[in-house]
């Protein structure tokens, strides 16, 4: 076990400095870790532009914050559901006409365990167009701003990414043949994870240094992502689960990513997360990502595949 490079406590927002001129793009922070990462920053006088499908349940989360820290916080919300590409598109079009600069756009966003085979409009299974197309699309649209910016990716994967099979089932990424809920989203979360790795490789042979790309997870911590897709059962033991010692807050669940958003001089090659027992819980620190998700030739295979999915690519 390596020594947590933060201290015995692991790191923590105790360490978040001087944010006022800031701006963080967050997706999904209508609850769980995405709101908890939102109230944190907001708290530390930063400016946050919510991302969420929801209207009704960002105007909710929008007045609890304001209830919270007060109605001088500075914090908006652009409707974006990232199961369609029109809509992934339509938002960063908003985005880049509002938001002057980026300092991290935190994909947090996702959806987990969905029982049965769903293909989006675009013709994609749903926790893939998710959690990577619509994640891969908003990072594409937006990565010049946040270039200009000097500002960073933040990835949320998950330690489902070690769950399912260890590469990526390029001859059939709907799933139609062996469809099966968990092993999904952890292909899902593996394609999110590669293509931060891969991104940081791209950069770096452009000779461009002004953006960086981390990857995180947040543990296992008491969110809604199962309550809200998982099947009945899935969803009633994850019921008793979130009662256990063995899972965290959603607040912690949060420090991951606002680390990987504002700590300064942190290696892009670290995969962060809490630290302790399988990953759960305990001190936020770095991680080992286990060899899979750092395949390079399926890493850049997925890429292309990626950019043909979206219909676009990258401009580095």
């Amino acid at each position: 076990m390596e020594t947590n490079q933060f201290g015995k406590y692991g790191w923590t927002p105790e360490r978040i400095q001087n944010v006022t001129d800031k701006t963080y793009l967050i997706t999904g922070t209508t609850s769980g870790t995405g709101f908890q990462a939102a109230k944190i920053l907001l708290s530390k006088g930063a400016k946050v532009v919510m991302l969420n499908r929801s209207k009704k349940k960002a105007e909710y989360a929008l007045k609890l914050l304001r209830k919270e820290l007060g109605n001088q916080i500075k914090v908006f919300n652009i409707q974006m559901d990232l199961a369609e590409l029109e809509s992934v598109k339509q938002a960063a079009h908003k985005i880049l006409k509002t938001v002057p600069k980026i300092d991290a756009l935190i994909c947090n966003a996702a959806i987990a365990q969905v029982p049965k085979q769903i293909l989006t409009s675009d013709g994609f299974e749903s926790q893939l167009a998710v959690n990577h197309y619509g994640n891969f699309l908003l990072q594409a649209l937006l990565y010049q701003r946040i270039e200009k910016s000097k500002g960073r990716i933040v990835t949320v994967g998950s330690m489902g990414y070690n769950l399912g099979i260890k590469t990526i089932q390029f001859d059939d990424m709907n799933w139609d043949k062996n469809y099966n809920p968990n092993g999904v989203y952890s292909q899902s979360k593996l394609a999110q994870i590669m293509c931060v790795y891969e991104l940081q490789d791209k950069l770096k042979k452009a000779g461009k240094t002004d953006v960086k790309v981390y990857a995180c997870h947040p543990g296992a911590s008491r969110t809604s992502l199962i309550k809200t897709s998982g099947s009945l059962m899935t969803r009633f033991i994850w019921q008793l689960m979130k009662l256990s010692p063995m899972v965290q807050s959603a607040e912690k669940g949060a420090y991951p990513s606002l680390m990987c958003a504002t700590e300064p001089a942190l290696a892009q090659k670290g995969f962060y997360g809490p630290t302790g027992r399988n990953y759960w819980t305990g001190p936020v620190g770095r991680c080992i990502l286990e060899p899979h998700a750092k395949d390079k030739l399926v890493a850049e295979k997925l890429w292309e595949v990626s950019e043909k999915a979206i219909g676009l690519k990258w401009n580095l």
